[in-house]
Protein backbone atom coordinates (compact mmCIF):
# COMPACT_ATOMS: atom_id res chain seq x y z
CA UNK A 1 0.00 0.00 0.00
CA UNK A 2 1.27 3.27 -0.71
CA UNK A 3 0.49 5.89 1.85
CA UNK A 4 1.01 10.11 1.50
CA UNK A 5 0.63 11.55 4.54
CA UNK A 6 0.82 15.68 4.46
CA UNK A 7 2.33 18.01 7.17
CA UNK A 8 0.64 20.83 8.79
CA UNK A 9 -1.95 22.82 6.36
CA UNK A 10 -1.24 26.34 7.05
CA UNK A 11 -4.04 29.17 6.58
CA UNK A 12 -5.20 29.98 3.00
CA UNK A 13 -1.77 29.22 1.06
CA UNK A 14 -1.90 25.78 2.79
CA UNK A 15 -6.01 25.06 1.84
CA UNK A 16 -4.95 26.30 -1.50
CA UNK A 17 -2.11 23.79 -2.33
CA UNK A 18 -4.39 21.19 -1.54
CA UNK A 19 -7.79 22.12 -3.44
CA UNK A 20 -5.58 23.08 -6.18
CA UNK A 21 -2.82 20.27 -6.08
CA UNK A 22 -3.47 17.75 -4.18
CA UNK A 23 -5.39 15.62 -6.66
CA UNK A 24 -2.81 15.46 -9.43
CA UNK A 25 0.08 14.80 -6.13
CA UNK A 26 -2.20 11.62 -5.48
CA UNK A 27 -2.44 10.58 -9.14
CA UNK A 28 1.45 11.17 -9.61
CA UNK A 29 2.35 9.40 -6.69
CA UNK A 30 -0.57 6.75 -7.07
CA UNK A 31 -1.05 7.05 -3.57
CA UNK A 32 -4.35 4.61 -1.76
CA UNK A 33 -4.55 6.84 0.73
CA UNK A 34 -4.15 9.93 1.88
CA UNK A 35 -4.47 11.69 5.56
CA UNK A 36 -3.19 15.35 6.11
CA UNK A 37 -2.22 17.35 9.38
CA UNK A 38 -5.32 19.86 9.26
CA UNK A 39 -4.57 21.64 12.78
CA UNK A 40 -3.26 25.11 11.26
CA UNK A 41 -5.75 25.25 8.40
CA UNK A 42 -8.12 28.68 9.79
CA UNK A 43 -5.99 31.24 9.99
CA UNK A 44 -3.40 29.49 11.46
CA UNK A 45 -4.84 27.96 14.55
CA UNK A 46 -7.75 24.79 14.44
CA UNK A 47 -9.93 24.19 11.55
CA UNK A 48 -13.32 24.73 11.08
CA UNK A 49 -15.82 22.39 9.56
CA UNK A 50 -16.26 23.91 6.37
CA UNK A 51 -12.56 24.21 5.62
CA UNK A 52 -11.77 20.54 6.56
CA UNK A 53 -15.08 19.48 4.39
CA UNK A 54 -13.17 21.13 1.41
CA UNK A 55 -9.55 19.51 2.32
CA UNK A 56 -11.54 15.84 2.47
CA UNK A 57 -13.22 16.76 -0.87
CA UNK A 58 -9.49 17.89 -2.45
CA UNK A 59 -8.45 14.13 -1.47
CA UNK A 60 -7.66 13.82 1.85
CA UNK A 61 -9.30 10.33 3.11
CA UNK A 62 -8.17 11.44 6.77
CA UNK A 63 -7.50 14.75 8.80
CA UNK A 64 -5.49 14.38 11.89
CA UNK A 65 -5.59 17.66 14.28
CA UNK A 66 -3.04 18.48 17.23
CA UNK A 67 -3.14 21.15 20.03
CA UNK A 68 -5.22 23.87 18.57
CA UNK A 69 -7.65 21.34 17.13
CA UNK A 70 -10.52 22.76 18.94
CA UNK A 71 -9.45 26.41 18.66
CA UNK A 72 -12.34 26.82 15.88
CA UNK A 73 -15.53 26.32 17.95
CA UNK A 74 -17.56 24.74 15.51
CA UNK A 75 -15.37 21.78 15.45
CA UNK A 76 -16.28 20.65 19.09
CA UNK A 77 -19.53 19.68 17.30
CA UNK A 78 -18.62 19.00 13.74
CA UNK A 79 -15.59 16.11 15.21
CA UNK A 80 -18.44 13.67 16.43
CA UNK A 81 -20.37 13.96 12.96
CA UNK A 82 -17.41 13.28 10.81
CA UNK A 83 -15.36 10.27 11.94
CA UNK A 84 -12.23 11.37 9.28
CA UNK A 85 -10.99 13.93 11.67
CA UNK A 86 -8.53 12.30 14.33
CA UNK A 87 -7.99 14.62 17.24
CA UNK A 88 -5.07 13.41 20.02
CA UNK A 89 -5.35 10.52 22.01
CA UNK A 90 -4.46 11.98 25.14
CA UNK A 91 -5.92 15.20 24.59
CA UNK A 92 -8.27 16.25 27.37
CA UNK A 93 -10.88 13.10 28.66
CA UNK A 94 -13.79 15.04 28.08
CA UNK A 95 -12.87 16.05 24.18
CA UNK A 96 -14.88 15.39 21.55
CA UNK A 97 -14.07 13.18 18.73
CA UNK A 98 -11.94 10.37 18.42
CA UNK A 99 -7.52 9.87 18.34
CA UNK A 100 -7.77 6.81 17.01
CA UNK A 101 -9.57 5.62 13.46
CA UNK A 102 -9.92 2.39 11.64
CA UNK A 103 -9.95 3.47 7.62
CA UNK A 104 -10.22 1.63 3.83
CA UNK A 105 -8.73 1.97 0.97
CA UNK A 106 -10.39 1.51 -2.74
CA UNK A 107 -9.36 -2.23 -1.98
CA UNK A 108 -10.80 -3.10 1.24
CA UNK A 109 -7.72 -2.85 2.94
CA UNK A 110 -7.64 -1.04 6.57
CA UNK A 111 -5.70 1.23 8.01
CA UNK A 112 -5.26 2.42 11.14
CA UNK A 113 -4.63 6.31 12.07
CA UNK A 114 -3.98 7.65 15.48
CA UNK A 115 -2.18 11.09 16.67
CA UNK A 116 -0.56 11.85 20.04
CA UNK A 117 0.60 15.02 21.11
CA UNK A 118 4.12 15.66 22.84
CA UNK A 119 4.59 16.80 26.69
CA UNK A 120 8.48 18.62 26.00
CA UNK A 121 8.07 22.58 25.41
CA UNK A 122 4.66 21.81 24.99
CA UNK A 123 2.06 24.85 26.05
CA UNK A 124 0.38 22.30 28.70
CA UNK A 125 0.72 18.67 30.36
CA UNK A 126 -0.84 16.46 28.21
CA UNK A 127 -1.55 12.66 29.20
CA UNK A 128 1.64 10.37 28.70
CA UNK A 129 1.92 9.85 24.95
CA UNK A 130 3.49 6.49 25.14
CA UNK A 131 0.88 4.51 27.12
CA UNK A 132 -1.55 5.70 25.19
CA UNK A 133 -0.41 4.75 21.68
CA UNK A 134 0.84 1.60 23.13
CA UNK A 135 -2.61 0.60 23.98
CA UNK A 136 -3.93 1.38 20.70
CA UNK A 137 -1.37 -0.18 18.90
CA UNK A 138 -1.92 -3.43 20.52
CA UNK A 139 -5.31 -3.61 19.88
CA UNK A 140 -4.18 -3.16 15.83
CA UNK A 141 -1.40 -4.64 15.18
CA UNK A 142 -0.31 -3.71 11.49
CA UNK A 143 -0.32 -6.93 8.99
CA UNK A 144 -3.24 -8.51 11.60
CA UNK A 145 -6.27 -6.75 12.11
CA UNK A 146 -5.34 -3.62 9.87
CA UNK A 147 -3.08 -3.86 6.91
CA UNK A 148 -1.17 -0.69 8.13
CA UNK A 149 -0.54 1.96 11.12
CA UNK A 150 0.24 5.21 11.03
CA UNK A 151 1.40 7.26 13.83
CA UNK A 152 0.96 11.22 13.92
CA UNK A 153 3.49 12.76 16.50
CA UNK A 154 2.40 16.08 17.24
CA UNK A 155 5.22 17.58 18.99
CA UNK A 156 8.32 20.38 19.38
CA UNK A 157 11.05 18.16 20.79
CA UNK A 158 12.91 16.46 18.05
CA UNK A 159 14.20 13.69 20.68
CA UNK A 160 10.47 13.06 21.67
CA UNK A 161 9.47 12.56 18.20
CA UNK A 162 12.07 9.71 17.48
CA UNK A 163 12.08 8.38 21.18
CA UNK A 164 8.00 7.59 19.76
CA UNK A 165 9.65 6.25 16.59
CA UNK A 166 11.86 3.57 18.34
CA UNK A 167 9.29 3.11 20.53
CA UNK A 168 6.38 2.11 18.02
CA UNK A 169 9.29 0.44 16.24
CA UNK A 170 8.02 -2.50 14.39
CA UNK A 171 4.16 -1.79 15.75
CA UNK A 172 3.32 0.63 13.03
CA UNK A 173 3.90 1.41 9.24
CA UNK A 174 4.85 4.86 9.81
CA UNK A 175 5.73 7.59 12.21
CA UNK A 176 5.82 10.64 11.30
CA UNK A 177 6.17 13.98 13.19
CA UNK A 178 4.22 17.44 13.09
CA UNK A 179 3.82 20.75 14.38
CA UNK A 180 7.28 22.70 14.07
CA UNK A 181 6.35 23.10 10.30
CA UNK A 182 9.53 22.37 8.96
CA UNK A 183 11.00 19.44 6.53
CA UNK A 184 13.51 17.06 8.17
CA UNK A 185 15.97 15.09 5.80
CA UNK A 186 16.18 11.87 8.07
CA UNK A 187 13.30 9.80 6.28
CA UNK A 188 14.80 5.61 7.25
CA UNK A 189 13.05 2.60 7.76
CA UNK A 190 13.54 1.86 11.88
CA UNK A 191 15.70 -1.26 12.61
CA UNK A 192 12.45 -3.40 13.01
CA UNK A 193 10.72 -1.93 9.64
CA UNK A 194 8.92 1.05 10.40
CA UNK A 195 8.89 4.17 8.68
CA UNK A 196 10.43 7.44 9.89
CA UNK A 197 10.49 11.11 9.55
CA UNK A 198 11.00 13.86 12.43
CA UNK A 199 9.07 16.35 10.97
CA UNK A 200 6.93 16.22 7.91
CA UNK A 201 7.28 19.93 7.54
CA UNK A 202 3.86 22.01 6.46
CA UNK A 203 2.01 22.86 3.49
CA UNK A 204 1.61 26.36 3.27
CA UNK A 205 4.01 29.55 1.91
CA UNK A 206 7.55 29.19 3.26
CA UNK A 207 8.23 32.85 2.73
CA UNK A 208 7.65 33.31 6.43
CA UNK A 209 8.40 32.13 9.87
CA UNK A 210 6.91 29.28 10.13
CA UNK A 211 4.25 30.41 7.95
CA UNK A 212 3.21 33.49 9.33
CA UNK A 213 4.11 36.88 7.54
CA UNK A 214 7.37 37.93 8.60
CA UNK A 215 7.02 40.99 9.94
CA UNK A 216 5.52 40.53 13.74
CA UNK A 217 7.39 37.32 14.48
CA UNK A 218 10.78 39.06 13.55
CA UNK A 219 8.97 42.50 16.04
CA UNK A 220 8.47 40.19 18.58
CA UNK A 221 11.83 38.20 18.21
CA UNK A 222 13.71 41.59 18.22
CA UNK A 223 12.17 43.65 20.11
CA UNK A 224 10.57 41.27 22.54
CA UNK A 225 7.19 43.31 22.51
CA UNK A 226 3.89 42.31 20.25
CA UNK A 227 2.06 44.36 18.30
CA UNK A 228 0.10 43.44 16.14
CA UNK A 229 -1.55 39.71 15.84
CA UNK A 230 0.17 36.45 13.30
CA UNK A 231 -1.18 36.15 10.30
CA UNK A 232 -0.70 33.40 8.12
CA UNK A 233 1.62 34.14 4.67
CA UNK A 234 -0.27 33.79 1.55
CA UNK A 235 2.12 32.94 -1.28
CA UNK A 236 2.89 30.05 -2.93
CA UNK A 237 2.73 26.99 -1.01
CA UNK A 238 5.17 24.16 -1.10
CA UNK A 239 2.84 20.55 -0.25
CA UNK A 240 5.03 18.67 1.69
CA UNK A 241 4.84 15.08 3.12
CA UNK A 242 6.24 11.82 3.33
CA UNK A 243 4.91 9.09 1.18
CA UNK A 244 5.35 5.53 2.74
CA UNK A 245 5.32 1.97 0.78
CA UNK A 246 3.96 -0.59 3.14
CA UNK A 247 3.83 -4.72 3.10
CA UNK A 248 0.37 -5.71 3.23
CA UNK A 249 1.22 -8.46 4.64
CA UNK A 250 3.32 -7.60 7.61
CA UNK A 251 1.99 -4.08 7.66
CA UNK A 252 5.73 -2.97 7.92
CA UNK A 253 7.94 -0.43 5.85
CA UNK A 254 9.27 -0.88 2.47
CA UNK A 255 10.22 2.36 1.10
CA UNK A 256 10.02 5.88 2.40
CA UNK A 257 10.67 9.37 0.48
CA UNK A 258 9.72 12.34 1.55
CA UNK A 259 7.92 14.67 -0.54
CA UNK A 260 8.16 18.65 -1.74
CA UNK A 261 5.94 19.93 -4.50
CA UNK A 262 5.49 23.75 -5.23
CA UNK A 263 6.12 26.94 -3.90
CA UNK A 264 10.01 27.47 -2.61
CA UNK A 265 11.39 24.30 -1.49
CA UNK A 266 13.47 22.20 -3.64
CA UNK A 267 11.23 19.78 -5.02
CA UNK A 268 11.89 15.77 -4.82
CA UNK A 269 10.56 13.15 -7.24
CA UNK A 270 9.51 9.70 -5.58
CA UNK A 271 9.24 6.82 -7.94
CA UNK A 272 6.08 6.05 -8.85
CA UNK A 273 4.56 2.63 -8.33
Amino acid sequence: MRILFLGDVMGRAGRRAISEGLAALRSRLRADFVIANAENASGGRGITAGHAQLLLQSGADCLTLGDHAFDQKDMMAFIDREPRIIRPLNYAREAPGRGAGVFSDARGRKILVTQALGQVFMSRPYDDPFSALDAVLRAHPPGGMVQAALVDIHAEATSEKMATGHFCDGRASLVVGTHTHVPTGDAQILPRGTGYLTDAGMCGDYDSVIGMEKAEPLRRFITGMARDRFTPADGEATLCGVLVETDDRSGLARRIDPVRAGGRLAPTHPPAA
